[in-house]
C-alpha cells in the first residue's frame, strides 16, 4: 500500500464531487496510450509541479528515476495528460502531503488526496487563492505554508 496523492489540470474535471469521482477513475485507468514516466504528456503547469516535486522526492521510474530504489522517499509518478498521480510510502506522508499540497498551490494546479476517505478536492480560484471545493474541508486547518515546507528540505 501506497499514501496516494494526486495533482491535476484544475480546468479537466467536471465541476460536482460526483463528475469529479467519475473523471479521477477514468484517469487513473491508465489508458491514454502513453507511458505513465514521461512528463513530456502533460501540461505545462503540472511539469513545473513535478520537476520542482522530485527534487524532494525522485521517482522510482521513467527518464528522472532514482538512484538509489531503497530512499523512503522515492516515489512512483504515473504522468497523464491532465494529471499526475504520486505513490508515497507511508513513512513519507506527512511531508508528501505538504510538498505536494504546498506545490500545488504554487503552480496553480489541482490538488487531491486520494488515499482520504472524503479526501479533499483543492482548486485555485483568483491570484492568491487555493480552496477546497469538495471533501474534508478541515484539512485546510492541516495545510502548512509553503516557506514552512520547503526550510524542512
Amino acid at each position: 500500500m501506497s499514501y496516494d496523492l494526486m495533482v491535476f489540470d484544475p480546468k479537466a474535471p467536471p465541476p460536482s464531487r460526483e463528475g469529479f469521482m467519475e473523471w479521477y477513475r477514468q484517469q487513473t485507468g491508465w489508458s491514454e496510450g502513453h507511458t505513465y514516466t514521461n512528463p513530456d504528456v502533460t501540461t505545462p503547469e503540472l511539469q513545473a509541479w513535478y520537476s520542482e516535486m522530485i527534487k524532494s522526492y525522485p521517482p522510482m521510474n521513467g527518464p528522472d528515476a532514482a538512484d538509489d530504489p531503497d530512499n523512503p522517499k522515492v516515489t512512483h509518478y504515473s504522468i497523464g495528460k491532465s494529471v499526475i498521480y504520486a505513490a508515497f510510502a507511508w513513512s513519507q506522508a506527512e511531508s508528501a502531503r505538504d510538498a505536494t499540497f504546498c506545490l500545488a498551490e504554487r503552480y496553480r494546479v489541482g490538488f487531491f488526496d486520494a488515499s482520504a476517505d472524503d479526501g479533499g478536492v483543492w482548486l485555485p480560484t483568483s491570484p492568491g487563492r487555493f480552496v477546497c471545493v469538495h471533501g474534508n474541508v478541515a484539512e485546510s486547518s492541516e495545510k502548512k505554508p509553503f516557506w514552512r515546507w520547503w526550510n524542512k528540505h
